[in-house]
């Protein structure tokens, strides 16, 4: 990918969190706490569309050369602004599920939360297909053709492992970043992002968010639903699972 059809693609994504941006705040201003559970599916949503759809349009930067400093570097700056830009959102069903084992929200909100995630996951492929149709720069063509990019360049017990791993570390550390301060929280966790996808991102693609996963790669899943079935969306929500377990019960024995 040239200079210039870097730029385009970072262009488009500036444009796609503004976008969401103002319709995040539209929704706050329009939508009162007399209507929380439209309010909330909709905050969600936007919040998960705009991390899909950047990562959709990052995924296509990988190449980027010097290689992979450029990809690992606009990984952590839009973890950064994600972060910064989405406060008060989840954005993986993995994260909501874990605020329902730890008692923070109710199955019945959790339950519209990771809807919300998957319709924001689903809108945003739409979105960005609709994009790539459009043939501004190469890349997005050449993407559109491709159809299912075989994310998965290991054996699957090894990247139901890899994903397994990462799930559980990325909640752990979500956890224990609690206490910290919002700005300096940020930043740590979009470090850890980027070093998990430094570490995993050539075997598994280091996605551990089920609605990502399926944003990022349905086509994989139309035509071997039950292999990324298991690595992308069993994987991650066993973690958080074992996450509950050791946070919730084991270490409250031993401290």
């Amino acid at each position: 990918m040239v200079l210039d059809e870097t730029w385009i693609s970072l262009l488009l994504m500036a444009g796609t969190m503004i976008s969401v941006g103002g319709c995040r705040k539209l929704t706050r201003r329009q939508m009162h706490s007399r209507r929380p559970r439209p309010r909330t599916f909709l905050l969600e949503m936007f919040s998960t569309f705009q991390i899909c759809a950047c990562t959709n349009e990052l995924s296509l930067l990988a190449n980027v050369q010097p290689k992979p400093h450029v990809a690992l570097t606009l990984t952590y700056v839009f973890t950064v602004l994600h972060g910064l830009t989405l406060t008060g959102s989840t954005c993986n069903p993995c994260g909501t599920l874990q605020q329902i084992l730890d008692g923070g929200i109710s199955v019945k909100q959790g339950g519209l939360k990771i809807g919300a995630q998957f319709a924001g996951a689903v809108l945003a492929r739409i979105y960005m297909h609709s994009i790539w149709a459009m043939g501004i720069i190469k890349v997005h063509s050449e993407a559109l053709a491709k159809g299912c990019s075989n994310p998965i360049q290991t054996t699957e017990t090894q990247a139901f492992c890899i994903e397994l791993l990462f799930s559980t570390v990325f909640q752990l550390t979500i956890l224990q970043f609690e206490t910290v301060k919002p700005r300096l929280r940020v930043h740590l966790i979009a470090l850890l992002i980027t070093m998990l996808v430094y570490g995993g991102g050539n075997l598994t693609g280091a996605i551990f968010n089920p609605a990502l996963a399926f944003s990022l790669h349905a086509s994989c899943f139309y035509d071997k639903f039950w292999d990324y079935s298991l690595v992308y969306w069993m994987a991650p929500s066993l973690g958080t699972v074992l996450v509950a377990i050791v946070w919730g019960e084991i270490l409250p024995l031993i401290f």
